[in-house]
């Protein structure tokens, strides 16, 4: 009997252990750039509490709301090729607002820059993971309206937004990704049907070594991942 007793609670022991180890997707979908060290320059953030799921129909209200309560325009991009540091404009608040309600959400670490065109542009805030799609759909399937009227062109280091793929005439902007033209000395065919909404202040070179990653495929997606973590500095 204590023989048998023992190998349950042997049995026992070991499913319990087996049950805490994290699963080989969770390790590998894990990247070294989910931490900075420069914590003198970045304003401790918490995951927010979830809010009403967004529409396109409640969306603005909810960032006019936001933008008044909330005024950082400053955040890092951090990647395992180096930071990014983007200004955002208050010129166009509703476009930095959706951007850091997102990076307090979260909602950018893992996810990936999805498009390299070369000498042209970065995109970036896209996966085709699970979590990252799960993410989406508890936030919210949004479009943002165009605010490109800000006198704000497409010069080289531009963060903006493109436009979603769906049957789109007016131009919406799909929220949870962002380009950064790489293009000298711009890409001002881009000016009038895309929101310019931050600038690149610091990282230029590591946006010009991300657009030189080998891609495949008509969507220019690089065939290895390039993860990001995005945090809001202070400044």
């Amino acid at each position: 009997y204590e023989t048998n007793m023992r190998k349950c609670l042997l049995l026992i022991g070991l499913l319990t252990v087996a049950c805490n180890e994290p699963s080989p997707k969770t390790t590998t979908t894990q990247s070294s750039t989910t931490t900075s060290k420069d914590t003198t320059t970045t304003v401790a953030e918490e995951k927010l509490a979830p809010v009403e799921t967004l529409t396109t129909d409640n969306v603005i209200p909810f960032l006019n709301q936001y933008e008044k309560e909330n005024k950082e325009r400053f955040v890092r991009i951090i990647t395992d090729y180096g930071n990014i540091d983007i200004e955002l404009f208050n010129e166009t608040p509703y476009h930095r607002a959706n951007f850091i309600f997102l990076t307090k959400q979260k909602y950018f670490d893992g996810t990936v820059f999805h498009r390299v065109v070369k000498n042209f542009v970065i995109q970036g805030g896209n996966s085709e993971t699970w979590e990252i799609s799960r993410r989406r759909a508890t936030i919210g399937s949004y479009l943002l309206p165009p605010d490109t009227k800000k006198g704000f062109k497409h010069h080289r280091g531009i963060v903006s937004m493109p436009s979603s793929d769906i049957d789109n005439p007016h131009q919406f902007a799909s929220p949870y990704e962002f380009f950064i033209v790489v293009q000298k000395p711009g890409a001002y065919h881009l000016d009038g049907n895309y929101t310019a909404f931050g600038k690149v202040i610091a990282g230029m070179d590591v946006v010009d070594k991300i657009n030189q990653v080998p891609t495949e495929g008509r969507d220019n997606w690089p065939t290895k991942d390039i993860k990001m973590k995005v945090i809001i500095l202070n400044k």
